[in-house]
């Protein structure tokens, strides 16, 4: 049962002891994404959505999950985060109003800010829909994922299918 570094050799959960691993700088990026439809769309961009400026909260709700991961995923170390950067894009087709939601997170320690950068993703998407729910509850929260990492033992990690 010990093989695996988060089971206890009485086979129940720990957190790994980082105390050995070497400080480097470290980054994450990863990507969520919300299809909204027209109405919203526009009333995002007009800044007519009622319970305020949608990606400025959404924006700063990102960052505060980034900061609290630990507090949330069980076996995360709390991190000293050096930065979160938070970037929206619009993919608008015809019939389409897709938010792409770009987090990265940064830090020097011990172990990686993956989670954290995901986490910020998915907290800025579902703070979209919380915020535009009352216009429509049809939106769909897209697929999260890594895009990329840097620093630590296992190196540089590029997601090959970006889009």
């Amino acid at each position: 049962m010990t093989d695996f570094s988060h089971i206890n050799e009485q086979g129940r959960a720990k957190m790994v002891d980082i105390t050995e691993k070497k400080v480097t700088s470290r980054t994450a990026v990863a990507r969520s994404s919300i299809i909204v439809n027209q109405e919203i769309y526009q009333k995002i961009m007009d800044h007519k959505i009622g319970k305020g400026d949608v990606l400025s909260v959404a924006q700063v709700a990102g960052i505060m999950a980034a900061k609290q991961t630990s507090n949330i995923i069980p076996m995360c170390h709390p991190l000293p985060l050096s930065g979160v950067n938070i970037h929206f894009d619009w993919n608008v087709e015809e019939d389409k109003h897709e938010l792409l939601i770009t987090v990265e997170a940064k830090t020097q320690g011990s172990t990686g800010v993956e989670m954290e950068a995901l986490t910020a993703a998915s907290i800025t998407a579902l703070t979209v829909y919380d915020m535009c729910k009352a216009v429509d509850k049809g939106m769909i929260i897209g697929s999260t994922y890594l895009l990329e990492k840097t620093g630590g033992k296992s190196g540089t990690y590029k997601r090959e299918d970006f889009r």
